[in-house]
């Protein structure tokens, strides 16, 4: 990976970049780290800063390793790796090596924090945000109804703002 302006993102669709194209979000270093697919977030500007916003579930094996680190990356890959994705979204890392499984190749950049070698893009971000997702916090509630509770096997959201840092290709 190669390290570039943050501004490459002005020739992203941001919509489809995430909504559709999907993306991995990482967090942990060459000691322990896990990943796990997307598609739900958004980039913008807050704070005077370039941001993206991210939700997990506590209950995925990624969020502990978001917790404990001060960084993030967030990965986007090429369309031929939407077999990754899949497996990154429906296998637990506490229960397969599954960046080995969707034979994604991790690169340790800044400071440690993952990217991987198949990535299209990859965003550094450091996390300044955190809340959780309360049911009350909702104004529509059929969101609420649709999403989490006709849903079975999950908790609401945390949702994270974290500033973008730095951009590889």
């Amino acid at each position: 990976m190669k390290q570039t302006d943050i501004n490459v993102l002005m020739k992203e669709n941001v919509w489809d970049l995430i909504g559709k194209q999907w993306m991995l979000i990482t967090a942990g270093d060459e000691n322990g780290f896990n990943t796990m697919t997307a598609s739900w977030g958004g980039i913008g500007w807050l704070w005077n800063k370039p941001v993206a916003f991210i939700f997990i579930r506590p209950e995925r094996y990624t969020h502990q390793f978001v917790e404990k680190s001060e960084y993030v990356t967030l990965s986007f890959l090429p369309e031929e790796y939407r077999k990754a994705l899949q497996i990154c979204g429906t296998v637990s890392g506490r229960d397969t090596n599954k960046v080995a499984d969707a034979n994604l190749t991790p690169e340790f950049i800044r400071s440690g924090v993952v990217g991987f070698a198949q990535s299209r893009l990859t965003l550094v971000c450091k996390k300044l945000f955190k809340t959780s997702m309360t049911e009350d916090c909702f104004i529509d509630k059929d969101v609420l109804k649709r999403w989490y509770n006709d849903q079975p096997g999950g908790s609401l959201h945390d949702v994270y703002v974290v500033e973008i840092n730095e951009a590889y290709i």
